[in-house]
Formats: structure tokens, C-alpha cells, sequence
């Protein structure tokens, strides 16, 4: 659906507006529709056509991409008010990776054609786009070479942190993927991340409740995480 908005308020300036006039920034909210996705929902298909600039207005996503065995691979997550749509939006007409709910999920899409025609004619904005674009693009990169670079347990501890410090700010949260899932983002089998969730459950560095995990000692988890 179409919402109106209120441009002096607008998150649009904040998020890579900054330099664009209020003109602009109307043109943009004018052309602005939200829709709603429940947790599971595909939002974005991967070779589904390029028709929309895509951010996150609320809940949680993840970004994955079948690999040459036919299993997905996780490539990154976002939350809101992060840009989904960044990493193919301008280098191909579809999309490389696939979107998927992780929560309910609201998300605004403007016409990409209404982006590119700003684009031409405003530098700054362009240049705002592209700091925006290089961001995304080396947050994606260095974590996953963050990652890689740590054997099992340091994966695993990272991405607890990463969820607790990154996507929640707290360190008690529920967690929003599965143990293969998990597996799947590091690089791992699902029977390793859950011997070794267990082993820090054991050792009292987290503590679960469900779905729900508790980091009980912090300093240690990090350890592992930067010495893993």
C-alpha cells in the first residue's frame, strides 16, 4: 500500500537522502509503497526482476543464495532500515540472492526507475547512493572473512555476539534462526553447531530457554570469538 509521509520527518533523509532536496525527498515518498511479510515469507526471489530500491522499515531478514549443490548459503542479514536491494540493484536486472522473513517483516519499496532518474541529475545524492552501496558491500565481506578466518566454536561465539550486540543490543534475545540455519552462515554441519551450543551451555556461557539465549559470561564468549 501507498502511505504518505511526512518529509521533514522522513526517515528517507537520514537513511542517503541527506544531500537531496526536500523536492526530492517528496518525489521519493510520493513513490514510496510498504508491505507487510510474516516470519518465513519470501520477500525478494533470487532471478525475480529488478523493479524496486528496497529497505527494511521493521523486523528482520536474511539474505541467501543457492550454491552449486543446491543448498543455501546464508550471505548476510539485515535489519531496519538497512537497504536489501543494494547489492544487485545496479549491477543487474535480477536479483543474485533471495530475501526471506525472519520476523514480521515491513518493508518500503520506491520505483527503481524514480531512484535512477534522481541519480542522473544529482551528484551528491548519486555519491550518497554509492557510499551506501560500498557499506553494505564491505560490512558483507569483512564479516564473512571474520568468520572464516575462526575455527568452530569462534564462528559460533561470533555469531551470538553479532545477533546480541548488532541486531538486538541486549544480551538476551531470541534467536531468529535455526541451528542449520546457523550452520549454513558459517560454514559448518547443523550436528557441530549443536554439540557446541550445548558445550557452552554446559560450561554456563549461555543459557537458553526455548528459543531464547542468555550470554551468562560475556567475556569469555568474546574470547572465544576473537581467539577461535
Amino acid at each position: 500500500m501507498k502511505n504518505e509521509c511526512n518529509c521533514e520527518l522522513c526517515k528517507l533523509r537520514s537513511l542517503f537522502f541527506f544531500h537531496a532536496s526536500t523536492d526530492v525527498i517528496k518525489l521519493m515518498c510520493e513513490n514510496k509503497t510498504e508491505h507487510q511479510y510474516d516470519k518465513g515469507e519470501i520477500i525478494i526471489y533470487e532471478g525475480s526482476e529488478i523493479k524496486d530500491f528496497i529497505y527494511l522499515k521493521s523486523g528482520l531478514v536474511k539474505l541467501s543464495r543457492k550454491g552449486t549443490d543446491g543448498k543455501d548459503q546464508i550471505i548476510s542479514f539485515a535489519k531496519p532500515f538497512d537497504f536489501v536491494s543494494l547489492l544487485s540493484v545496479f549491477s543487474s536486472s535480477t536479483y543474485n540472492y533471495t530475501v526471506t522473513a525472519l520476523d514480521e517483516t515491513i518493508i518500503c519499496a520506491i520505483v527503481l526507475e524514480k531512484i535512477k532518474a534522481v541519480a542522473l541529475i544529482n551528484g551528491e545524492f548519486t555519491m550518497g547512493l554509492m557510499t551506501r552501496v560500498s557499506e553494505a558491500t564491505d560490512k558483507i565481506i569483512l564479516n564473512n572473512l571474520e568468520i572464516r578466518r575462526k575455527n568452530l566454536k569462534g564462528r559460533i561465539a561470533h555469531v551470538i555476539l553479532y545477533f546480541a550486540h548488532y541486531i538486538y543490543n541486549n544480551n538476551k534475545f531470541e534467536l531468529p534462526i535455526s541451528r542449520r540455519e546457523i550452520a549454513e552462515y558459517i560454514g559448518m554441519t547443523t550436528e557441530n553447531v549443536i554439540r557446541t551450543l550445548s558445550e557452552f551451555r554446559k560450561d554456563h556461557i549461555l543459557k537458553f530457554d526455548g528459543k531464547q539465549i542468555e550470554i551468562e559470561n560475556e567475556k569469555l564468549l568474546k574470547s572465544i570469538s576473537e581467539h577461535g
